[in-house]
C-alpha cells in the first residue's frame, strides 16, 4: 500500500486542473494515490479525469458528489483516504518535481506516532516563498504556535497522518458552504506537534474563484459556519483572552447575521462575549453593507 494520499477538492475546475495533474506525472516519486473529490462540477471534469486514468501514468482515484463546499469535501477525502499520510493539494496549485519524494524520505527518517504529521512551505509559482520560512531553531511545533508564538506568517503546506484527520469531522449546515478548515487543525494541536520541513512542497497560484479571494463573501453567505468556527476557537485551552475576544467579536457578528439570539446562551465565553457585543455589531454591519446574500 502506498504511503501517501494527495487529494484534490475541485469544483468547475477543469480549466486548471490540468496544471495541478502535469505537476503529479512530472514527480520523481510516483509512489503516491492522487485522490480527486469532484464537489459537483457542472464542467467537463469527469471527461478529463477518465482520460487521465485511463493514461495510467499515476495512480488516480476520483469520487463525485453532490455540492457540499471544501469542507464537505475534506469530510469526504477523510473518510476515503486508506494511505499513513495525506496532504490536500488544491485544484489551481502544483507540487514541484521532487516534492512527493522529499515528504516520503523525510517522514520515513523522522515520521513517529508522537507528532501529527509535517508542515512545510508553500510558493509562488515564480519562486517566492509565501510568508517566512519555519523557524531553524525548532524541529516540531503546534500550527498555532508557529502563527501566534513564533511570528510565522503566510500559507504552509501540511501533511497529516490520516488516522487523525478522520477525526472531528467539519460539520455541514443547510444551505451554507463553509466551514473554516483550520478547525480541524486546531483540534489535532491539542493532542500533537507537527515536524517542521524547510521545503517548497507546493506552488500556489491564487485565482480569483477561489476562496481565499472572496472571504467577505463567504462570511455572509456563510454565518452559522462561521460562527461554529469562532465558538470552537474560544474553546481552545491554549489561546490567551485578546485571541478569544478577537473570537467573541466574530461570533457575535456571525450570530447575528444567522439571527441566531440564544448566541450568549450558546458562547463558551459569557463574559468576553457580552464586551464583544458592541464591535461584534460593528462588525455585522460593516460586512452586510459591503456584501449580499448569494
Amino acid at each position: 500500500m502506498k504511503k501517501l494520499t494527495v487529494f484534490t477538492p475541485t469544483y468547475n475546475r477543469a480549466y486548471c486542473l490540468v496544471t495541478c495533474y502535469e505537476g503529479f506525472k512530472n514527480q520523481s516519486s510516483k509512489d503516491f494515490i492522487w485522490l480527486i473529490i469532484d464537489d459537483g462540477s457542472t464542467d467537463n471534469t469527469e471527461d478529463l479525469v477518465s482520460g487521465w486514468i485511463k493514461e495510467n501514468t499515476i495512480e488516480i482515484r476520483y469520487y463525485k458528489q453532490k455540492n457540499q463546499g471544501m469542507h464537505g469535501a475534506h469530510n469526504t477525502a477523510y473518510k476515503l483516504i486508506d494511505s499513513e499520510l495525506n496532504v490536500c493539494i488544491d485544484s489551481d496549485d502544483y507540487m514541484p518535481k521532487d516534492a512527493i519524494e522529499k515528504i516520503l524520505i523525510f517522514w520515513n527518517e523522522y515520521g513517529n506516532d508522537n507528532v501529527s504529521g509535517i508542515v512545510g512551505l508553500d510558493s509562488y509559482t515564480d519562486g517566492r516563498i509565501i510568508g517566512t520560512e519555519l523557524p531553524q531553531q525548532l524541529n516540531s511545533s503546534t500550527l498555532f504556535d508557529l502563527y501566534h508564538k513564533y511570528g510565522v506568517v503566510g500559507d504552509k503546506k501540511l501533511v497529516y497522518r490520516s488516522e487523525l484527520t478522520k477525526k472531528y469531522p467539519y460539520p455541514i449546515f443547510s444551505g451554507e458552504k463553509y466551514v473554516g478548515l483550520a478547525y480541524k487543525y486546531h483540534m489535532l494541536d491539542k493532542d500533537y506537534q507537527l515536524l517542521l520541513m524547510n521545503e517548497v512542497l507546493c506552488c500556489v497560484e491564487y485565482l480569483a474563484d477561489g476562496s481565499s479571494k472572496n472571504m467577505l463573501r463567504q462570511y455572509r453567505n456563510n454565518p452559522r459556519g462561521f460562527a461554529f468556527y469562532r465558538r470552537e476557537l474560544m474553546k481552545l485551552p491554549f489561546t490567551n483572552g485578546i485571541f478569544k475576544y478577537r473570537q467573541a467579536i466574530h461570533f457575535v457578528s456571525s450570530s447575528l447575521m444567522s439571527r441566531n439570539w440564544l448566541f450568549i446562551k450558546e458562547t463558551p465565553q459569557k463574559i468576553l462575549t457580552i464586551l464583544a457585543i458592541p464591535l461584534g455589531i460593528l462588525l455585522f454591519f460593516y460586512v452586510t453593507t459591503r456584501t449580499r446574500v448569494a
